[in-house]
């Protein structure tokens, strides 16, 4: 059975730097594509950022520039680092196996202004 932890999330001012991590377990992680996600109170799910199997990424435009995707196949993890924060970034952040449609439980993340 495939599980995502995804950690890392917390409360933080706005600029600083938060990096999230989901550890996958239950699957074969290096030739899965991989995404995180996010939720703000109210509002759709949204992708934030992916990356495939060969370390392709992708990002949403509103974090272009600020967050980074990577991974570590040895460690079957995947992580977010999110730079530049802003209260707009608030939301539980979701580890997504894209290829399997498995999530995680989330981890949320609290800008202050």
């Amino acid at each position: 059975q495939v599980q995502l932890v995804e950690s890392g999330g917390g409360l933080v001012q706005a600029g600083g730097s938060l990096r999230l991590s989901c550890v996958a377990s239950g699957t074969i992680f290096s030739i899965e594509a991989m995404g995180w996600y996010r939720q703000a109170p109210g509002k759709q799910r949204e992708l934030v950022a992916g990356i495939g199997s060969g370390g392709d990424t992708r990002y949403a435009d509103s974090v272009k520039g600020r967050f980074t995707i990577s991974r570590d196949n040895a460690k079957n993890t995947v992580y977010l680092q999110m730079n530049s924060l802003k209260p707009e970034d608030t939301a539980v952040y979701y580890c997504r196996d894209d290829d399997l449609d498995y999530w995680g439980k989330g981890t949320l993340v609290t800008v202050s202004s």
